[in-house]
C-alpha cells in the first residue's frame, strides 16, 4: 500500500499530464471526474504541483485562471514565445472589436441595442466576430419588447485575457491613474 506521500505525488504527477495535455483550464470538478480522486487530494496536488513549478522557476508555471488551473509559460521568457509566435499568424481583435467587448465584459448581461446607444455605431459584425471567437455568449433574452438577445463574456474570454474572474477587470479608478 502506498503512503500518503507517495499518493500526493502519484496525484499530483497525473493531474500535471492532465493540465498539460488539456491546454484550458480544468476546473477541480473537471480533475474529480477525469480521475475520481477526492477533492482535498487534488487540491493538496494542486498545491504541489503549484509550489514546485514556482520553486524551480522554470518556463512553466501552473496558475488559477477562470475558475480552474492551467499550464501556461512563465512571463520571464516572454519574448522567446513572442519570437515563435511571430512566425505564426495571430487573430488580433480590431479597437472596434475591443471596445465592443470591453462594453460586453463591464456592462453584462446587455444587448446588442444597448451596444449601440453607448457606441452610437452598429455592432452587428462586431458581436458576430467576438461570438466566432467564442469570447463572448448568448447568455438569454431580455424581458423587454421584441425579447432582445443578452450577451456575456465566456469563460474563453477570462483565460484570454489571464484573469480568474470578472473582479479582476480594471477599474475606472484604475485606468484614470495611468493617464
Amino acid at each position: 500500500m502506498l503512503k500518503y506521500d507517495q499518493m500526493t505525488s502519484e496525484h499530483a504527477s497525473a493531474i500535471e499530464a492532465l493540465l498539460f495535455i488539456s491546454g484550458d483550464s480544468l476546473s477541480i470538478a473537471d480533475i474529480k471526474r477525469l480521475t475520481n480522486f477526492s477533492e482535498q487530494e487534488i487540491a493538496d496536488s494542486l498545491i504541489e504541483l503549484t509550489a514546485q513549478y514556482k520553486g524551480k522557476n522554470g518556463g512553466i508555471m501552473i496558475v488559477e485562471l477562470a475558475g480552474g488551473y492551467q499550464m501556461v509559460t512563465n512571463p520571464i521568457y516572454a519574448q522567446f514565445v513572442k519570437n515563435l509566435k511571430k512566425s505564426k499568424p495571430v487573430s488580433k481583435l480590431s479597437l472596434t472589436t475591443l471596445e465592443t467587448l470591453a462594453i460586453i465584459a463591464y456592462k453584462q448581461p446587455i444587448t446588442r441595442v444597448e451596444i449601440e446607444e453607448i457606441r452610437s455605431v452598429s455592432s452587428d459584425w462586431t458581436i458576430k466576430s467576438l461570438l466566432e471567437k467564442k469570447l463572448i455568449k448568448i447568455v438569454g433574452r431580455k424581458d423587454a419588447p421584441g425579447k432582445p438577445l443578452l450577451f456575456a463574456t465566456t469563460r474563453e474570454f477570462l483565460i484570454a485575457f489571464g484573469l480568474k474572474d470578472l473582479s479582476e477587470l480594471p477599474t475606472l479608478k484604475e485606468f484614470t491613474k495611468q493617464e
